[in-house]
């Protein structure tokens, strides 16, 4: 099986739960999900956008992801350090690579 066997009803509830999940744990900042795994709550929204092809605006999706509007939980999360930069522009490398 591979993803796209996945029936979208399925799909789609399972992207819901991830969604869920990051907005509980809002102590994973988007630059460590960066570093790991190279995407981010951001990538997320970006990514719905794109599947609408733009007619969802970016500001509505951004606040579905984060369960409130961005520039709040933005001004809720400490500023990143340089390890943490250095470690998400390692993992940015990485997707290039792709």
């Amino acid at each position: 099986m591979n993803i796209d066997d996945i029936e979208d009803q399925f799909a789609a509830e399972s992207f819901r739960r991830l969604i869920r999940h990051l907005q509980k744990r809002s102590d994973v900042q988007n630059i460590d999900l960066m570093g790991l795994a190279g995407f981010c709550r951001n990538c997320l929204a970006d990514w719905i956008v794109d599947a609408s092809a733009h007619e969802l605006p970016l500001e509505s999706v951004q606040q579905a992801i984060y369960g409130m509007p961005y520039a709040e939980w933005k001004a809720q999360q400490p500023k990143a350090t340089p390890e943490q930069l250095a470690k998400m522009d390692a993992s940015l490398a990485l997707n290039r690579a792709l």
